[in-house]
């Protein structure tokens, strides 16, 4: 097996890279990936020196690039996409960049070198808010960011392959994400940096949205699951059914880290901000046989834990990174470390 892994370097492709590499009939691994803010190769550094991985630093969008890192290869897992919904809002080009139209190119080259499976990462938040029950894959998708309606989008142009052209291709759509080498502007590792900080935990609105967590390692498994077993011209949700509030997710980290209550400040909410996500996960348990290990409560306190020993790694991202400091301190008035002795 010969497998081009787009967005390698980031936080969830690194961890499917490194599972990989794990199987003996796994000969070749390419990691094309664009090294923006969120990309990063310490990430896959542990794999750097194993003779079947090789790292291409490309755009998506680029066809030269892309055809050239494809050539060769048997299977094509896409998770290369810009998904920070806040920095959507705020400018929604790059979503359809990469997104929409770097999804295309990888489409159309996988056509091109006849690849023999085409797994496109997808989320949770196509299916737009869930008032009630959970959402099905055949359920009609409702975007409510720019980042979802992108994400949405590039799921269509992924069907549309499918259909019109009988390309070998499989969706999957996982809910909320969380564990080690996460960027820290996502809401887990956010929290959690801000609180061994002690700045302020920016809560949007009542805090009360609803989320499904669920733990990178068992998302990369059922990534892995699909690109084996999974049919083609089809999507499967990836989750856990259980749901959290935002609220009592801070809540913990607070607990778990001695921190005081009122270091929770709730902030205007977010445009368009999603009440709730929530997925039936039936038909991957019933066709591929996966279901979750990690249960929330004892990942959360072990990624907290994992924070709190790899200090260095976060630090260098939120000290020393422009863009992190630019967009955080104008979004969440973020003062940077500590003094020493405060």
């Amino acid at each position: 097996m010969k497998v081009l892994v787009t967005g390698g370097a980031g936080f969830i492709g690194s961890q499917f890279i490194r599972l990989i590499l794990q199987s003996k009939d796994v000969r070749s691994v390419v990691n094309l990936d664009k090294l923006t803010y969120a990309g990063h190769l310490e990430n896959v550094a542990d794999v750097a020196h194993d003779r079947r991985y090789r790292f291409i630093r490309g755009d998506i969008a680029d066809a030269k690039v892309v055809e050239r890192a494809m050539r060769g290869m048997d299977d094509v897992v896409h998770f290369a996409a810009e998904t920070h919904v806040d920095r959507s809002i705020n400018d929604a080009a790059p979503f359809l960049t990469t997104n929409v139209v770097g999804t295309q190119v990888l489409l159309q080259a996988a056509r091109a070198l006849k690849i023999r499976k085409f797994v496109h990462v997808s989320t949770d938040e196509v299916y737009g808010s869930i008032a009630q029950g959970r959402a099905k894959e055949s359920d009609v998708l409702a975007p409510s960011s720019p980042y979802s309606a992108s994400k949405a989008g590039s799921d269509h142009l992924v069907l549309a392959a499918h259909t019109t052209f009988g390309q070998p291709v499989v969706i999957t759509r996982a809910a909320n994400n969380y564990g080690p080498f996460q960027y820290p502007e996502k809401f887990l590792p956010l929290f959690i940096t801000h609180a061994i900080e002690n700045q302020p935990l920016p809560l949007y609105g009542d805090g009360l949205q609803k989320r499904d967590w669920l733990h990178v390692l068992d998302h990369c498994r059922a990534i892995e699951t699909v690109l084996r077993r999974g049919r083609l011209g089809q999507v499967y949700n990836i989750g856990t059914g259980v749901e959290e509030t935002n609220i009592s997710v801070a809540r913990r980290i607070l607990d778990r880290l001695g921190r005081p209550k009122n270091l929770m400040r709730h902030v205007p909410d977010r445009l368009g901000h999603d009440r709730r996500y929530a997925m039936s996960i039936s038909k991957i348990t019933r066709e591929l046989g996966w279901k979750p290990k990690i249960h929330f409560k004892s990942g959360l306190m072990e990624l907290i834990d994992w924070y709190l020993a790899h200090r260095p790694w976060w630090e260098a991202i939120l000290h020393k990174s422009k863009a992190y400091k630019t967009y955080y301190r104008t979004q969440y008035k973020y003062k940077g470390p500590p003094k020493r002795g405060a």
